[in-house]
């Protein structure tokens, strides 16, 4: 036997499992012993019965230790005959078990509607929302897609985190809802409406779009997402393609280029290149359609240059060659000193559209 299964009180022995409970004579009672209840008119009208259960004494006013049987809908409460016409109850709204199970049953099923209707049109909501933010980070350049993928999946992780956790609301009060629409004992009922108010509630407050709209929040995240993805630019220069990167010649084993004055000229880029902010690295960005030729022409950034030599880091996932060029691609170049390679003889020279430079 189940151990859960309420037994009949008035059994001597071999106990049987009860069909009703009786709640003013606060005992379960088995079918042959529930006749009395079922036959008697007296019984019928004064002894409420509802499904076994283990009544543990709060079937009885804590205050006045007579039955309850009226429920206040302004308290959400079961109250004895003396709370309702006596105590602080006697000016709220009372109603029988049976008239107050009626009425929260159909204000539940309108509730239920209501808060399902919300549920659809957040979902709908929270559609959009995230097709829109899709959309915008599809517009990404290329080279920045891998990265821009994982952030899009961090950030919509969060958001959607946030969102699960302010779901369980109303998952929680629909889970009540229907619950207490399958309760049919009286009851029952009325005992877990209190919760379940409480519950729809929780769910009639819960903003879904909270955090979703334009503001500091979002400026924040923007924010996280430039500056960790300007970290994953320089841990994964595999992703980037045609990639140079020029390097100071006193610290170029530490590949960061501190004390060199030397940057790519930005009016000597072909088609589909592009530079970094310091004009440092270079960037192609058609993987499908590399080009047979591209040319990069240097130039300084003081008003007298004075080096020798430079060195220029490739990216090992493309094969490069180094290659030369005429004298009017440097004399071209207006804006400061510019610098190149160029065969003079046999034998390699330095092309500039400054005539002093050492070669």
């Amino acid at each position: 036997m189940d151990p859960q299964t309420i037994l009949c009180d008035m059994c001597a022995e071999d106990r049987k499992p009860a069909k009703k409970t009786c709640i003013k004579c606060e005992i379960s009672m088995c079918f042959q012993h529930l006749q009395a209840h079922l036959t008697t008119p007296v019984l019928l009208q004064t002894h409420p019965l509802t499904e076994p259960m283990d009544l543990c004494g709060n079937t009885k006013c804590s205050q006045h230790g007579k039955l309850l049987e009226y429920y206040c809908l302004d308290d959400m409460t079961c109250v004895c005959v003396s709370c309702a016409i006596e105590d602080q109850h006697r000016l709220h709204n009372m109603k029988t078990f049976s008239t107050a199970h009626k009425e929260l049953l159909e204000k539940l099923k309108a509730e239920q509607l209501i808060l399902q209707e919300k549920t659809d049109g957040e979902n709908v909501s929270l559609e959009k929302w995230e097709q829109s933010e899709r959309e915008k980070l599809g517009r990404c350049s290329v080279r920045l897609i891998e990265a821009v993928t994982k952030l899009r999946d961090i950030s919509l992780t969060s958001v959607q985190s946030s969102v699960s956790a302010r779901m369980v609301s109303l998952k929680t009060s629909k889970s009540s809802l229907e619950a207490a629409q399958k309760e049919k004992d009286t009851f029952r009922f009325l005992q877990m409406y209190s919760q379940v108010h409480q519950d729809v509630e929780k769910a009639k407050a819960v903003d879904l779009s909270k955090g979703l709209e334009p503001g500091s929040h979002r400026d924040k995240l923007v924010e996280e997402m430039r500056q960790n993805g300007e970290k994953m630019v320089k841990q994964a220069s595999q992703f980037w393609g045609s990639l140079l990167t020029l390097v100071d010649p006193e610290h170029h084993q530490e590949l960061v280029p501190t004390g060199s004055d030397l940057i790519f000229e930005p009016q000597s880029l072909g088609p589909g290149m592009s530079l970094s902010k310091d004009n440092r690295k270079v960037f192609h960005s058609q993987w499908m359609k590399f080009c047979s030729s591209c040319l990069f022409l240097i130039k300084s950034t003081l008003p007298v240059p004075d080096f020798k030599r430079w060195v220029i880091s490739i990216s090992k996932d493309c094969d490069w060659t180094i290659g030369v060029c005429d004298d009017t691609y440097a004399t071209s170049m207006k804006d400061g000193n510019v610098y190149g390679l160029r065969c003079q003889g046999n034998m390699p020279s330095s092309n500039s559209s400054h005539r002093d430079c050492t070669h």
